[in-house]
């Protein structure tokens, strides 16, 4: 979580959370990080949750990585706090959002934001705004069925950690060193996420792709395999038109999430 100021993530804060709590302990300890970073100068709150959620109210449901969060209305929950207004919106919306506003995101109308972490989060630009579907769910790519699970087993962190036994950021530095094991599982991370980009093409056919998250770091060693995959995509003009960028900001989601309340 960060403080915005004239469009700049001025302070962060980074908290580890335990998803094996209940609802009330994961409420304090988000109080007690938020409260790190409010002073009197803060005018509103903006929110990026990694699930379903309603931006009319505030309700968030389902969050998948916190069991506990079933149904919670944080919106009232964190105005009752603070004392200031509050908007919420999934996560992977507001790093779309952020990169169309201040990222490299700002050259599209059309885009889709990828920001590839834990899992596979996917916002939507079209023409110029943010599509968010009902109760902001429009964009779930990695919940799509692919082999025996779903893609973002494929296609976001569990994957190094399931077929390696290592976690996405052991494997980065072992590719840094040009550890070949490291080198071949990203070249096979990059053809599971090129599925995923041609399931994109044939459902919103983007302009651009833009790619973020903490794997997205590591985007020149999955890119070959990547874009091996989606050159035998069925529409080769359409695929001609199709750039493909990388993020240049690693608070955008943040920018992303204050920009919900500018």
């Amino acid at each position: 979580m960060g403080k915005v100021k004239d469009q700049v993530v001025i302070e962060k804060v980074t908290l580890p959370v335990d998803s094996s709590q209940n609802e009330t302990t994961l409420l304090e300890q988000l109080y007690d990080g938020i409260a790190q970073i409010v002073t009197d100068e803060v005018q509103a709150i903006g929110v990026g949750v990694p699930g379903v959620v309603n931006p009319d109210n505030g309700m968030i449901y389902d969050i998948q990585n916190l069991p506990a969060w079933k149904e919670v209305g944080l919106q009232r929950l964190l105005e009752k706090r603070f004392g200031v207004p509050v908007k919420l919106n999934n996560d992977a919306n507001c790093f779309a959002l952020g990169e169309h506003r201040f990222g490299v995101g700002r050259r599209y109308q059309n885009f889709v934001g990828l920001s590839i972490g834990t899992g596979l989060g996917m916002g939507i630009i079209i023409n110029g705004q943010l599509y968010n579907g009902v109760l902001c769910g429009a964009g779930e790519i990695g919940m799509i069925p692919y082999k025996d699970d779903v893609i973002e087993q494929y296609a976001g962190s569990f994957f190094f950690t399931k077929k390696y036994q290592q976690s996405a950021k052991e494997i980065h530095d072992l590719a840094l060193r040009r550890q070949p094991q490291a080198l071949a599982a990203y070249e096979e991370f990059g053809q599971h996420l090129g599925e995923a980009i041609k399931i994109i093409l044939l459902a919103y056919a983007p302009e651009a792709i833009v790619i973020g998250g903490s794997i997205g770091e590591a985007y020149a060693f999955f890119r070959d395999g990547m874009e091996s995959s989606i050159s035998g995509f069925v529409y080769p003009a359409q695929l001609e038109a199709l750039e493909v960028a990388v993020s240049k900001d690693k608070d955008i989601a943040i920018l992303g999430a204050a920009a919900l309340v500018m």
